[in-house]
């Protein structure tokens, strides 16, 4: 994957800001994110941009929760920072309520190379209508973190763990494992004579209660994606929904038997915490389904060693992830859209992205500076290619983009739940189905 240094040159002059543009010069612009390993790097990158262009960038950033509902509040009171992180599943709202500044005359009058993106981030933030509302700054893909520890204890290898395969019949090497990762509180194994699946001590697999949603990313959606299934129709601007199809039936069928054999914990446990990742620092989980972007939180700390192997290969006869990107935005009201615009081009520069790239906490949306976090991750002894396989493979699917999200998300988030608690049966599934198809009549 390595490029030439010549190749970064090229690329990080391609979006580069134009540091003689007289209308932006000495403004003063503000700049929200939401994840706060991530704001050391963008503040070198607004201290580099200010010596270059004379604009002054105020970070500020907030929790997730607090961040949507304070950009929420901020539309409605015109107080709403003059750029933000923007994430796919929010950005058709904020167009539909013209909250987001078309920046697609910019993008074409300053000849911003597109092709310096992975392929298809770029696509993503063009709307039905031709409009462009952001740059991709990052992408992320979902694999498993893994106890090292427990895993070598249970008789695996981390080359056993590259080739896991799933089946919904529970037959695959995976469910095997998972099995085997299971403890009781009297040290009996999940795959052994005797195992108490009411008093269990260490899960195989967590449950993440902040993917229990219509995404699905870092819980049931790696399998059924895995499954030959697929959200909708197309993305993006997915109409019409497969939430009702068989192969997802049996896909989270499967999912609610591992909670059923005591291997997962149950939804009430992954509701209280949430992130499971304070239960798998305590012991309590051997294996979690999680993001590229939680790699500081897992492979950083001390207190459990750590490991990262790729989502097990399906019945499609691939393994499979959500693949999802950020950008950054431009508030429709801000007093500073010149301004705004030099920040979102210099954002979306391999100048910046190559600064996000060696401080080693996402993968930037640039090719050449995804290479360049690749060997930041591994300068830091951590292996994380069992995230970029799914990009080397081809084998992510997009986030699906569409309108109505949020109502999308409350109906078939409502129906994951009912149904892993049991108060609920399939056919929840192809009622939440039904409803959501409704929206686009």
């Amino acid at each position: 994957m390595l490029a030439s240094a010549a190749a970064l040159v090229l690329a990080s002059c391609s979006n580069e800001s134009d540091s003689s543009e007289p209308a932006a010069e000495g403004a003063e612009i503000t700049y929200w994110l939401w994840d706060s390993n991530q704001q050391p790097a963008y503040q070198l990158c607004a201290d580099q941009f200010e010596s270059e262009t004379g604009i002054s960038v105020t970070i500020e950033q907030y929790g997730w929760a607090d961040y949507w509902q304070g950009l929420t509040t901020g539309f409605a009171s015109g107080t709403a920072p003059d750029v933000f992180a923007d994430h796919l599943s929010y950005y058709p709202e904020f167009v539909a309520q013209g909250q987001l500044l078309d920046i697609s005359d910019r993008v074409e009058a300053d000849g911003v190379d597109l092709s310096i993106y992975q392929d298809g981030l770029a696509d993503l933030w063009v709307d039905q209508d031709g409009g462009r509302y952001g740059l991709p700054k990052d992408f992320d893909t979902v694999a498993l973190f893994y106890n090292e520890q427990l895993v070598t204890e249970a008789g695996y290898t981390a080359d056993q763990l590259a080739e896991l395969t799933w089946s919904p019949d529970g037959s695959g090497s995976y469910d095997e494992l998972i099995a085997a990762l299971t403890v009781d509180a009297n040290g009996v194994r999940g795959n052994e004579a005797g195992f108490d699946p009411d008093n269990v001590a260490v899960y195989g697999l967590a449950l993440s209660g902040n993917g229990l949603n219509a995404s699905g990313q870092q819980t049931w959606a790696p399998y059924a994606l895995g499954n030959d299934w697929y959200f909708g129709d197309t993305t993006p601007w997915t109409t019409q929904w497969n939430f009702d199809s068989p192969e997802f039936a049996e896909t989270i069928e499967w999912y609610k038997s591992l909670q059923d054999r005591g291997f997962m914990p149950s939804v009430d446990i992954a509701l209280s915490e949430l992130d499971p990742l304070n239960g798998y620092l305590a012991g309590r989980y051997a294996l979690v389904t999680d993001g590229s972007w939680m790699n500081t939180s897992y492979l950083g700390q001390t207190d459990v060693p750590t490991l990262v192997a790729p989502s097990p290969i399906g019945p499609s006869g691939e393994r499979a992830s959500v693949f999802n990107g950020l950008s950054d935005a431009i508030w429709a009201g801000t007093d500073e859209p010149d301004a705004a615009w030099e920040w979102v081009k210099y954002l979306g520069s391999a100048a910046c992205q190559d600064v996000v790239a060696e401080s080693a906490v996402v993968f930037p949306a640039v090719k050449t500076s995804t290479e360049i976090a690749t060997q930041a991750f591994a300068d830091k002894g951590w292996d994380v290619t069992g995230f970029t396989v799914q990009v080397d493979e081809g084998t992510t699917a997009l986030l699906p983009i569409a309108d109505h999200w949020s109502e999308i998300n409350d109906t078939v988030s409502a129906a994951v739940e009912s149904y892993l608690q049991g108060s609920a049966d399939a056919s929840a599934f192809t009622q939440a189905n039904d409803q959501v198809n409704a929206l686009f009549e």
